[in-house]
């Protein structure tokens, strides 16, 4: 039996990624076919719910795989202080902002073209958002973001007017 006879068994994410998911990290599956399976396009971890500081970094890795992003839809309640838009990469971001809490970000390429991501929030344990992260990025995912949130026990525990900086173990300060 040849290498291309064997059954190769399928694994959804790199055993890796257990070591390089930490705050700040976006894992995308981005679909370059016209009907994508599942409901979500990926998931993103930001360091904070300041998204002057957060979304530059998650624009600028999008932009090298997408190509220019030109509009950024996100749950108003759930960011501080939401700008209309922002320059990224010399670019012109516009930011839609909606009180829908149903925990993604929306991301726009062209006139039509939306990719949509599950946003862990930023005081998820590492162990949580992993799993979230990776049940987002399933071809076969048919959960909404909330309720992956929710099965995963990375549901919002309390307001964002609490949060305070999420320094301490296995949480990054930078």
């Amino acid at each position: 039996m040849s290498d291309a006879d064997t059954p190769r068994e399928v694994k959804l994410l790199p055993d890796a990624i257990h070591h390089a998911v930490k705050p700040g990290t976006a894992l995308l599956r981005l679909a370059t076919t016209h009907t994508r399976e599942g409901i979500l396009d990926g998931a993103w971890w930001p360091r904070s719910r300041d998204i002057g500081a957060e979304l530059p970094a998650l624009i600028t890795a999008l932009t090298e795989h997408l190509g220019p992003v030109t509009r950024v839809g996100l749950d108003a309640d759930a960011w501080e202080e939401l700008p209309t838009r922002l320059i990224i990469d010399d670019r012109i971001v516009h930011i839609d902002s909606f009180p829908v809490g149903d925990g993604t970000v929306l991301i726009t390429r062209g006139d039509q073209d939306h990719f949509s991501l599950l946003v862990v929030p930023p005081h998820a344990t590492p162990d949580a958002a992993r799993t979230a992260m990776a049940q987002a990025v399933r071809v076969d995912n048919i959960a909404q973001a909330q309720q992956i949130l929710i099965d995963t026990g990375t549901g919002r525990a309390r307001p964002i007017a609490e949060e305070g900086p999420r320094a301490g173990p296995g949480r990054g300060t930078s």
